[in-house]
């Protein structure tokens, strides 16, 4: 028995580590009772699939690409589905008029976020997107609104003008669509909240912000950060331990508060000399009393900021991939813009009511493939029942925009990158655009929807005007073909391909250079 022999030294570390294993073994027991407790609820929960005690629906669930998995279990289950995972409510909704139902008509109930304890963890809890509903929001919310409601995101009609131009430029000098794409969302959005002009990819806030969206998208899924709301005590346990991006939160804390003080502190300093630039963040500090909430400015003006860059660039290297894969379409837009404007000019927003054809390719780019393929979750304030099924409180109540893009009963042929879906037998935008909610719903719907809508719409048109997108080319001169692939997380974007950018109006291309050289 000489291997029981330690020596007496030993002994308090061996008992701490047995205390530590009971201790840890006590709270995973007691965790799974809770968690596979019977509830008994007034009427049925929707239906869904059958969950195993515990782990719920947790093994049958594509963490990766989870609308993919509600998407067939909607087509098993029905347009109102339930899962459980870890103890969880998931409410998964594949219908456009369920959501409009529910998150719009009931938007007292369902205008709350569910708890995502590592949007905490990384120091993402400043973002308005995820701020449960209350005072706070409302704050947030009466900001955005101010700077960013219809009426002031027409006025930035210049500002869209110029950063869209140089794009233009910019892709015809270089066809790094990654990198220009995102420089002009950066440029544009950090013009509006800060009045600071980046300057390309190696500018230090553009490449914080890069990196905290990166890391954040994946850390705040929350079919992802569920093991956290079950068990809470892993709170208190190092970042190293998990691995992937979770090992990377401090990293994003760290961000968070580089990203939340620094730049607003840059247009303090630059209020006080008189060298400020019109923004979001001046207009605040220069109507703010002594008591004014600085932390609620800052925490909006990165908001923007940081949510803006992510989904513009997505949707606009989704337009680029949709023009090379249908070059049909490509010329068709191409010719609206030629017949409307004059050959010499730049279209601009004063021309959008007249290119019909330009604007079912924006709705067709937000349904083909949804940048945020399930939204920003829900949670129910209340008990609710929709349909004769039981919706409980604190579910979490999801949007599968995945699901609605591809209804072959709205979207026949949902594949296919196909425009004139939007268009009435007259060439018009027809008047219903089932696509509303990819901008959310109810209370929660994007406060920035037309700020976006339209530094969008400025980009596509400036691109089409004066660019031909095609296939690159290999260096035997052959076509090296592209393929919609996309990346997973919370916000996807297509993965990395080639093409090229061709000048296919001379008058308009030297316009633009002669702009920009008088900069």
């Amino acid at each position: 028995m000489s291997w029981l022999r330690l020596e007496p030294r030993a002994l308090p570390m061996l008992y701490t580590h047995i205390l530590a294993v009971g201790i840890l073994s006590i709270i995973f027991l007691v965790a799974a009772l809770r968690l596979t407790r019977r509830r008994v609820y007034p009427l049925p929960l929707p239906p869904g699939p059958r969950h195993l005690p515990f782990l719920g629906n947790a093994l049958q669930l594509d963490t990766e690409r989870p609308w993919l998995t509600y998407t067939m279990w909607g087509k098993m289950y029905g347009n109102i589905i339930h899962s459980r995972v870890l103890g969880i409510d998931f409410i998964i909704i594949n219908s456009e008029s369920i959501a409009r139902e529910l998150l719009d008509k009931r938007s007292a109930i369902y205008s709350d976020r569910p708890v995502i304890p590592t949007n905490e963890l990384a120091g993402l809890d400043f973002n308005t997107v995820l701020l449960p509903y209350g005072e706070t929001w409302r704050r947030h919310r009466k900001i955005f609104h101010q700077v960013l409601r219809a009426e002031a995101s027409v006025s930035y009609r210049e500002m869209y003008s110029r950063h869209a131009n140089e794009l233009v430029i910019n892709l015809l000098n270089t066809s790094d669509l990654h990198k220009h794409t995102q420089a002009y969302a950066a440029s544009l959005i950090m013009t509006v909240t800060y009045g600071h002009t980046a300057h390309g990819n190696e500018d230090p806030f553009l490449a914080r912000a890069s990196e905290l969206a990166d890391i954040g998208k994946r850390v705040i899924s929350p079919e992802k950060a569920v093991m956290f709301t079950a068990f809470p005590f892993l709170e208190k346990l190092p970042n190293w331990c998990f691995g992937g991006a979770f090992a990377s939160m401090g990293r994003t804390r760290e961000l968070s508060q580089q990203l939340l003080n620094e730049p607003f502190n840059e247009v303090k300093a630059q209020m006080a000399n008189g060298t400020a630039s019109h923004s979001l963040v001046a207009d605040f500090l220069s109507q703010a009393d002594d008591n004014a909430d600085e932390d609620t400015m800052k925490a909006v003006a990165l908001t923007a900021y940081t949510a803006g860059i992510d989904t513009t660039m997505s949707t606009l290297q989704t337009f680029l991939l949709a023009m090379v894969l249908y070059p049909d379409v490509q010329a068709q837009a191409r010719a609206e813009i030629n017949q409307v404007v004059r050959h010499d000019k730049m279209p601009c927003l004063d021309d959008r009511a007249s290119l019909p054809y330009l604007d079912a390719i924006l709705r067709e780019i937000l349904r083909w493939y949804p940048i945020v393929p399930l939204g920003a979750p829900h949670a129910a304030l209340n008990d609710d029942n929709y349909g004769g099924y039981f919706i409980p409180k604190g579910a979490m109540v999801t949007v599968n925009q995945w699901a609605l893009s591809r209804d072959e009963d709205l979207f026949p042929d949902a594949s296919r990158f196909d425009p004139s879906r939007h268009l009435t037998a007259g060439g018009q935008l027809k008047d219903y655009f089932v696509n509303h909610s990819a901008f959310g719903h109810g209370r929660r719907i994007c406060p920035g929807r037309w700020f976006a809508e339209n530094g969008l719409w400025t980009a596509t048109a400036a691109i089409l005007a004066v660019l031909r997108i095609d296939h690159a080319k290999d260096s035997n001169g052959d076509r090296i073909e592209v393929k919609p692939e996309f990346t997973t997380g919370v916000v996807i974007r297509p993965k990395p391909f080639r093409c090229s950018f061709e000048s296919v109006n001379t008058a308009r291309e030297e316009q633009l250079r002669a702009m920009m050289n008088l900069k």
